[in-house]
């Protein structure tokens, strides 16, 4: 993409609403623009990153045996009467009518629905386990949203839904989906931990959040120090085997947020010289919670003995939109974001800094093909302006590998490389340089 094409509408400075950090440079970087409080519409920058987030989700979803659906963001109301919680839900959901006066409403989650489709099409046990999720649009009427998309009424969200024929079954699939959610925060760059959540009245084991480590976090997180070094599973899982170990790896180790921690525990469980207190950003959850859905809604299955039970169900929430800001959260600076290659909107920037010189306009055109070659995604800064807006901009979005072609570097047959992360500078001829970029 060449920057003078392009619309990247930044700011020098955030708008005075804008309270944390990830709201005041997705703003300033041209990521978002506010249409209605906690609404956003998502610009071409912000968009490619919130597309890179959900593929990485969709992608170890698919590892771990999850099938992707869409869903509708409208929903029957019809379908909450018979799990009962249309009345109970409370304000957050909005109520619509339609034309012919029946109920609907914006779908603040799924459970619903997707118990509606399970129940169409799965009798038997010889059909599961099932594990069915949604990336989908979902909103919440909150009452004071804050935070930029940090806590919008609007946000994507990805949802899976496990069913199973018994709760040994569910544990297998809470287990899946815990090291998938594992290996989904490792490949955005994120330190994620485990803690344990309150069940509510379901009562049980099986719920958790997760929690990724951010500086301006809104959490308190307390945890033993080899559970955050302790890292993601990775891709080389046994998905159908038996997972319980590697989940007991990371279940038997101290961690807790602020609501569910116990001093006493943490001291008992943890040496002194293992405990870590940081602030942290809950980006998301899975809970079991058996037949609450599938019993009311008569989502039921036949046993292997020819008895029909309702089926045994799990959910798992990842807030897609909140990701794009708690990684942002999570790696910073005063000069603006810095993305991990994994999610950055462009993997390089070419920098021309005198367009119009022949050249120069060589070099940078030359690196600019052999990137787009690589699959690198590259952005050519070919803009008419000085070099230090140039580098102020590109720095404040984030771009992970900035290419610096000038005339003197010409001249002198080589380019400047620079890594936004760690701010190192090289000098070197194109051809290293582009080896450099492209691993």
């Amino acid at each position: 993409m060449r920057l003078s094409c392009y619309f990247m509408p930044t700011l020098r400075e955030a708008p005075s609403d804008a309270q944390i950090v990830s709201h005041q440079l997705m703003v300033r970087a041209g990521m978002i623009r506010q249409e209605a409080a906690g609404i956003y519409a998502w610009l071409p920058l912000g968009l490619k990153v919130l597309k890179k987030i959900e593929q990485v989700v969709r992608e170890e979803m698919d590892r771990a045996g999850a099938i992707e659906v869409l869903m509708p963001t409208l929903q029957l109301a019809d379908l909450w009467r018979e799990s009962g919680r249309y009345e109970a839900y409370g304000d957050e959901m909005l109520r619509i009518k339609d034309r012919h006066d029946r109920d609907l409403l914006y779908g603040p989650t799924a459970e619903e629905v997707i118990t509606d489709i399970f129940r169409s099409y799965i009798k038997s046990y010889k059909d599961l386990p099932k594990n069915l999720y949604n990336i989908q649009w979902k909103f919440r009427d909150e009452r004071r949203p804050r935070f930029g998309v940090m806590r919008g009424r609007e946000f994507l969200m990805k949802d899976a839904y496990s069913f199973d024929i018994d709760e040994a079954g569910a544990r297998r699939s809470y287990n899946r989906m815990f090291l998938a959610y594992l290996n989904v925060y490792a490949r955005l760059g994120l330190k994620a931990i485990p803690v344990r959540a309150d069940t509510g009245p379901i009562g049980g084991d099986l719920s958790h959040e997760f929690i990724i480590l951010a500086e301006t976090g809104e959490s308190e997180v307390f945890a033993h120090r080899d559970l955050v070094e302790m890292g993601a599973p990775g891709p080389d899982i046994d998905w159908d085997g038996d997972l319980q170990d590697l989940v007991d790896q990371r279940t038997r180790l101290y961690a807790a947020s602020d609501e569910m921690h116990d001093q006493a525990r943490f001291e008992a469980e943890a040496p002194e010289d293992k405990r870590m207190t940081a602030r942290g950003i809950e980006v998301g959850h899975i809970f079991y919670f058996g037949e609450k859905y599938s019993k009311p809604m008569k989502a039921l299955i036949t046993g292997p003995d020819g008895k029909d039970v309702p089926a045994q169900m799990g959910s798992y929430g990842v807030g897609v939109s909140r990701l794009v800001a708690g990684i942002i959260e999570a790696s910073h600076d005063e000069a603006g974001i810095i993305w991990p290659d994994s999610v950055a909107p462009f993997g390089a920037a070419v920098v021309n800094l005198r367009p119009g010189a022949a050249e120069v306009d060589t070099v940078a055109e030359q690196a600019y093909k052999a990137l787009i070659a690589a699959g690198k995604d590259p952005l050519l800064d070919d803009r008419d302006d000085r070099p230090g807006a140039k580098f102020a901009s590109l720095d404040l979005v984030g771009v992970p590998w900035q290419l610096i072609v000038g005339p003197k570097g010409v001249a002198d047959g080589v380019v400047e490389l620079k890594r936004r992360a760690s701010g190192e500078r090289q000098t070197l001829p194109l051809d290293q340089a582009l080896k450099v970029i492209c691993g």
